[in-house]
């Protein structure tokens, strides 16, 4: 048993690196390039039956840092698709995506996929290794186009899918970007002017020996309170906001609470809520395109609705067209999709064109959401401006009264 076990380890095929090397051609040309092989001897000894005299052969390696972002694997999915579609070869494709690419993280990863596959590990099966990068909809997908043999085709519906997907992320990040900005921005104007100016027109104040106006007293009694507590007001702040991304990122019914209490913000949610159906449909007319059976392909649809809300929801409906419910019928039971999309779906179902009808769906959700984020933009602004008014221009009112009733008096 042992010498058979020893024997497969060295039957084992050995896990190939990638080196660059440097030397010099029969002509006495500095050439360099690199390879992939199992030792640096092997480099070596390539590298002499073509005649090249080897100067330096080093294995290269990839630098740590950085991480893998959703776009990064959404470019490598379309590079991928690319070159197949062109006929290029799975490993060689990723040869050339890896060289190409600007990320020492995804490189590193990709690397590590391709030493996989090389090994004879199938594609969807070195992806699913790499939960973290690559969810259950990714591999499936990938699963199906091997074992279809249209790989390629398979990759191409993925690259679409990523880039929608990433596309209505980008838009519900900067509808969010600029007003939470422009209040910790404000926030830090104001503590600023509390901690340090307001104290020094206090003192100035004070020498005046007159009866301040309410708005002023009232400022200076803030601003007091402020200087007094600074060293527990700010660290408690920090201790609060800390502490909800722990127990958000660690507690399921804080998660839903929070999704659910998101939906129902004026504007933010209505957007929030058509970007998460435009989410839920793409999925789901990508899958069943791709041939996934309906109740499968429903779980990979739960977790990429990327709201608490929606996933549970998307978990009924699935035992429920696991037992035989019509996939309409059940949506219409949770009660949260608008009566177009089941309408949509319905017909879907009806005429054998689910996937299309969703795919439909999914494009008039997202231009709803590219329309709301535009009127957003406009609308916010002047609101922006009215509120930074009123909280700043109040602050400096209310500390000019004084100097402007001393000026009335004196005139």
């Amino acid at each position: 048993m042992a010498t058979a076990t020893a024997r497969s380890r060295r039957a084992a095929p050995a896990q190939e690196a990638l080196f660059t090397w440097e030397g010099k051609d029969k002509s006495g040309k500095m050439v360099r390039g690199e390879m992939r092989a199992a030792t640096e001897n092997v480099v070596q000894a390539a590298l002499r039956r073509q005649g090249i005299s080897v100067l330096k052969v080093k294995k290269r390696s990839f630098a740590r840092g950085s991480s893998v972002k959703d776009k990064d694997i959404a470019i490598f999915t379309r590079q991928l698709a690319t070159m197949m579609r062109a006929g290029v070869p799975l490993l060689q494709s990723f040869d050339i995506a890896i060289k190409g690419s600007g990320n020492p993280a995804m490189a590193r990863l990709m690397n590590d996929i391709r030493n996989d596959v090389e090994t004879g590990t199938s594609l969807s099966q070195a992806l699913r290794k790499r939960p973290n990068y690559f969810d259950a909809l990714y591999c499936n997908l990938v699963g199906a186009g091997e074992q279809s043999g249209a790989l390629e085709n398979l990759l191409d519906r993925l690259a679409i899918y990523k880039e929608k997907i990433l596309a209505i992320k980008s838009k519900i990040k900067s509808a969010l970007f600029y007003p939470i900005a422009v209040m910790v921005v404000a926030s830090a104007v104001v503590s600023v002017m509390m901690l340090f100016v307001i104290p020094e027109f206090k003192k100035v104040f004070t020498s005046f020996g007159a009866d301040l106006p309410a708005p002023t007293l009232l400022v200076m009694g803030i601003s007091d309170f402020f200087v007094a507590n600074a060293i527990f007001i700010f660290p408690g702040i920090a201790a609060i906001v800390f502490g909800f991304l722990y127990a958000h990122k660690r507690s399921t019914a804080m998660q839903a609470t929070t999704d659910r209490l998101i939906l129902q913000v004026p504007v933010i949610g209505d957007i929030i809520r058509k970007a998460t159906i435009a989410r839920w449909t793409r999925t789901l007319s990508t899958m069943f395109a791709a041939g996934v059976p309906l109740v499968e392909a429903l779980d990979s649809v739960a977790g990429a609705s990327g709201n608490k809300v929606y996933y549970a929801a998307t978990k009924v409906i699935q035992n429920e067209v696991a037992t035989g419910t019509s996939l309409t019928v059940a949506m219409q039971g949770v009660q949260i999709f608008p009566a177009m999309v089941v309408q949509m779906i319905s017909i879907g179902e009806e005429s054998g064109q689910l996937d299309g009808m969703c795919g439909k769906v999914a494009d008039f959700f997202e231009r709803e959401v590219d329309d709301m984020v535009a009127g957003l933009s406009q609308l916010i602004e002047p609101l922006i401006i009215v509120f930074l008014g009123t909280i700043i221009g109040g602050l400096v009112v209310a500390m000019y009264l004084p100097i402007f009733k001393m000026g009335a008096a004196i005139g």
